[in-house]
């Protein structure tokens, strides 16, 4: 999933108040709205603990929102909520303010954890350290979580993986969890968004992963889904994740069955457990079987294994 600007200095914060479902919604079209300005962050998360189905959407500006900002927002809803606050924020270091209150996690064998914290060095610990700032693709999120639980799975089940794709990598988490496991692979990270290669490019120098194309190296892509010349010439692949939206998941299903070969395997995710359905009848007619499902939150995160033979 997509990566998460940070924003310094003095800002704006525009609120809406809508149930849960609304919000989830408005927030998956944002995720679709590829022409949604890069330096305006917006995310979703419940008005307070005691009120799990009262949500609270929130966008953050560099610059006082206006009629058109407006407009955008309110078309993410199928039906607007009522007003928007509008509050200019104080001048704050967003940096440091967005490293508070974000633990440490473990999913599987892995422990995500900000800078703030101190690495664990236990054997059999896969440590990742990854700044708090990129939303998605921390470890924090359900779906990002979950995939790596998954691939912890996945490794413990006797997966081998020579030749991985990570499509819509974010920050680079999942493929850097993919090598942890199996170190001797082939790794592809692609994402749609070109801010998310400096991302990707800085995580791994921190998290001392070679950039490269070598076996046990990480080469990054910009591309939408499969359509770059590099994945298609290192197909077929044995493992491929993508953690991104329902709606490309579905679209990628005929792209990732030409780019796998017979028994890969395919670790799903971005998809809420309301749209498992419709994702999973579109890998089936594509020649996909369903291993293993988890439900993390709201979230389904699926593996899939290719048939060895499909007509």
């Amino acid at each position: 999933m997509p990566m998460v600007p940070v924003m310094f200095g003095n800002g704006w914060k525009l609120t809406a108040f809508a149930p849960k479902p609304v919000v989830q919604a408005a927030l998956l079209a944002h995720d679709e709205a590829w022409d949604w300005p890069a330096d305006v962050v917006i995310a979703g998360r419940e008005k307070a603990e005691h009120l799990p189905d009262e949500w609270v959407l929130e966008c953050w500006y560099p610059h006082k929102p206006g009629k058109a900002d407006l407009a955008a927002v309110s078309a993410l809803f199928e039906q607007p909520p009522g007003a928007f606050q509008v509050e200019k924020l104080p001048e704050e270091d967003w940096v440091t303010l967005s490293q508070q209150g974000v633990e440490p996690i473990h999913a599987g064998r892995f422990y995500i954890h900000t800078p703030e914290y101190p690495p664990d060095r236990s054997p059999g610990i896969a440590d990742f350290t990854i700044p708090a700032s990129q939303a998605f693709g921390t470890g924090q999120h359900e779906t990002t979580a979950g995939c790596l639980s998954m691939l912890d799975l996945m490794k413990r089940e006797g997966v081998v993986a020579r030749n991985i794709a990570d499509i819509g990598t974010g920050t680079g988490l999942l493929a850097f969890g993919a090598l942890a496991l199996w170190p001797h692979a082939l790794a592809t990270a692609s994402d749609i968004d070109a801010v998310c290669v400096p991302v990707v490019e800085e995580n791994a120098e921190t998290n001392g992963i070679a950039m490269g194309g070598a076996r046990g190296e990480v080469t990054m892509v910009v591309a939408a889904g499969t359509d770059h010349p590099l994945i298609h010439a290192r197909a077929p692949y044995d493992l491929v994740i993508a953690n991104i939206l329902s709606g490309p998941l579905i679209e990628l299903a005929p792209d990732f069955a030409a780019h796998t070969a017979p028994g890969a395997h395919v670790l799903l995710a971005g998809l809420l457990e309301t749209q498992e359905a419709r994702v999973r009848r579109a890998y089936r007619r594509a020649g996909f079987r369903l291993a293993r499902r988890l439900v993390n939150g709201d979230w389904s995160i699926l593996w899939l294994r290719k048939r060895s033979s499909w007509r």
